[in-house]
């Protein structure tokens, strides 16, 4: 005898708590449960399609098309006040010369907003209108549509903050679609239909709502790590306790330690279990141990400069044909300025593992030596303390490490000397330096008759008294 639930069926409680039948699939066969996010998403877009029309048939009320009338009007009548009042406080932003950076900024946004502005107060004056002479309903869309205009307008100007154009765009239109959403109450049925376009691999479960999630999260705590992180760096730049070396070393150690606490709290708050992902990073971390093998050497190199403080910042240094100063330590390569303005950058393992001269490591004095050549018949005497008073005369030579002159031989046609001398702002260039020197040396020479030999070379043509053969 069968019974009220149905062939072959149980009966189950219901919501009300009634029986309700469920029914018999077979032996083996169990409902399709991956149908089940089609589904719930097909619902929902009917459910979302409902409230459109709904909306739709509510604005075609007459009082919902008299406030969207007004808004249009309203609209219109801004575009307006901002064609007749525009060029005149442009006239004026151009009067305020005097005004600092960050004032006159904030007077273009405004005038490029201006528009919005006009708008946004148009609305609410009709808003405070309509509710001190009609019923609030007759201004519950004028209400709305002034709200989203002022949130809009307010994320308008805090997004300006942002300096990258790509990222304020991005976080501009994503506060105004939540505003949007929010203020029109439907931020929960966004949220379901975002986790029901989802992937699904066993237990492995991904959703635009945890992709969305995900962006927001991280990209929030990325950007308070970056401000930690410019925050502190300005503070230890400018402490003068703390070598340059360690400076750019306690940096990168802030960056990294930073940038991972942020990643880290982001991906617990998300919800992902790393511990799955150890068996994956580990194979990972052997790919990348072969393939990054320079990039890993250059780090651990530029961590041992650092540590060891053998090249920092402002260095003068030489590294086969290149020669110039340490603009930036980075962590993979260091920077070189030349004087002629090129910029090379070192990989940190060359400086490890080739020879480098640091013109300024222990100190900033340089000593640079000139050779030059006088004749046999100057006093030698003579030619050394002019020598001596022609460099101390050049500017950027230093005075209270004197210098000195030496004899080093006698040539074949000229005593040659050796003409030593000290600076401390090679930055400043080398080669300059000695041009100046030797320039001081030819006007105390041309002074005082010293002459400066050359090699000459005499040819005697002999004739030839005898003739040629001849057939």
């Amino acid at each position: 005898m069968a019974d009220d639930t149905g062939i072959g069926g149980a009966a189950t409680p219901s919501v009300d708590g009634t029986s309700a039948p469920v029914q018999d699939n077979g032996p083996g066969l169990v409902p399709d449960l991956a149908t089940q996010p089609v589904t719930e998403l097909v619902d929902l877009g009917e459910s979302l399609i409902a409230q459109a029309d709904t909306l739709l048939a509510s604005m075609l009320r007459p009082w919902n098309a008299y406030q969207i009338g007004i808004v249009v009007a309203l609209w219109a009548f801004a575009h307006v006040l901002r064609a007749v009042l525009g060029p005149p406080i442009r006239n004026w932003m151009g009067t305020r010369e005097g005004w600092p950076k960050w004032r006159m900024r904030i007077l273009a946004v405004v005038h490029q907003r201006l528009r919005s502005i006009f708008f946004v107060i148009l609305l609410w004056l009709a808003v405070i209108v309509m509710r001190e002479f009609t019923w609030p309903s007759r201004s519950y869309l004028l209400g709305i549509v002034a709200t989203l205009a002022t949130a809009w307008l307010f994320i308008v100007f805090v997004t300006r903050l942002i300096r990258s154009r790509f990222l304020r765009r991005t976080v501009r239109y994503g506060a105004w679609t939540y505003v949007t959403l929010h203020i029109l109450g439907l931020t929960t049925d966004a949220a379901r239909l975002l986790d029901s376009a989802a992937l699904e691999a066993g237990e492995f479960r991904i959703s635009l709502l945890l992709v969305v999630q995900a962006v927001v999260i991280l990209g929030i705590l990325i950007a308070l790590a970056r401000f930690f992180t410019v925050t502190t760096s300005k503070r230890i730049q400018t402490n003068e306790d703390i070598s340059p070396s360690m400076k750019v070393l306690f940096v990168k150690v802030l960056q990294i330690a930073f940038y991972g606490i942020a990643f880290y709290i982001g991906v617990k708050a998300i919800g992902i279990d790393l511990t799955g992902l150890a068996v994956l990073s580990g194979a990972i971390g052997v790919g990348l141990g072969f393939g990054l093998q320079k990039v890993v050497s250059n780090l651990v190199s530029g961590v041992i400069i650092l540590l060891d403080k053998s090249i920092k910042p402002g260095d003068v240094i030489s590294l086969g044909e290149t020669f110039g100063w340490i603009n930036t330590l980075g962590a993979r390569y260091a920077s070189v300025v030349t004087r002629d303005g090129k910029e090379y950058l070192i990989p940190n393992e060359d400086l490890i593992t080739n020879q480098v001269v640091n013109w300024s490591h222990s100190d900033d004095f340089v000593r640079l030596d000139i050779f030059f050549g006088t004749a046999y018949g100057d006093d030698p005497h003579e030619v050394r303390k002019l020598a001596i008073a022609a460099a101390k005369g050049v500017e950027r030579v230093l005075s209270f490490k004197a210098p000195v002159c030496h004899i080093v031989g006698f040539g074949d046609s000229s005593v040659d000397y050796i003409l030593r001398f000290w600076i401390r702002d090679p930055t400043q260039g080398l080669t300059n330096i000695r041009g100046n020197v030797y320039l001081a040396l030819w006007d105390a020479f041309s002074e005082n008759n010293i002459s400066i030999p050359f090699p000459q070379r005499e040819v005697k043509m002999l004739s030839d008294s005898s003739e040629a053969p001849t057939d």
